[in-house]
């Protein structure tokens, strides 16, 4: 059973969707119990970093991701997702992520010929060995919806890259976490392949 967090994220019904395609049980909800006692979790987000942290804590599910972070059980963050992991985002100003990876999320710049948000397909640069990306070739497409990129301060848990406007750490991986700023629940093919990996894992 994996447990997709409901706190009004945009993305949710397309990332159950794609789960269930899979043939996996799914289950959205913003009950801590039936949370942790999920075999796996997902934390989609679709929207402006400060207000969806804000929800995360008016539905009381601030310590219930950061638990789960810490409990080994394998959990996938999905754009906005990946974003509250980190420290810190230029799109709100003073709000706290949850400090799970050292990092902030930074704007994309104003670059001429590209526009922002970027919405589209986008190669990925495979960093190094990953169970997500386990089968994705060097170079494949995956869809993206965002105005605001990662900077890991950490290296390490990179595992991919992109290339818009600024050098973008697309996706990162540490022991049983996971993270994508990209959609694997709309990357077709690829996408499915991630998600199935998940899974399995």
């Amino acid at each position: 059973m994996i447990a997709i967090l409901d706190y009004d994220a945009g993305n949710i019904r397309s990332v159950e969707n794609a789960f269930r395609s899979l043939g996996c049980e799914t289950v959205l909800s913003r009950d801590p119990d039936q949370i942790r006692r999920a075999d796996k979790v997902v934390l989609p987000g679709v929207g402006v970093f400060g207000d969806a942290m804000q929800k995360l804590k008016n539905y009381g599910l601030e310590e219930v991701v950061k638990e789960t972070a810490g409990s080994g059980k394998p959990f996938l963050a999905i754009c906005v997702g990946l974003q509250l992991l980190f420290d810190s985002s230029e799109e709100s100003p003073g709000a706290e992520g949850l400090g799970i990876f050292p990092g902030r999320i930074r704007r994309i710049p104003s670059t001429e010929g590209l526009k922002v948000p970027q919405i589209g397909w986008n190669s990925l640069h495979i960093e190094r060995k990953s169970r997500i990306l386990n089968g994705i070739d060097e170079g494949a497409f995956v869809y993206f919806v965002h105005s605001y990129y990662l900077e890991s301060q950490e290296a390490e848990p990179v595992i991919a890259s992109t290339e818009y406007a600024a050098h973008i750490h697309a996706a990162v991986e540490r022991e049983n976490v996971f993270a994508t700023q990209f959609h694997p629940e709309k990357s077709g093919k690829v996408g499915l392949r991630i998600l199935r990996n998940f899974m399995e894992i």
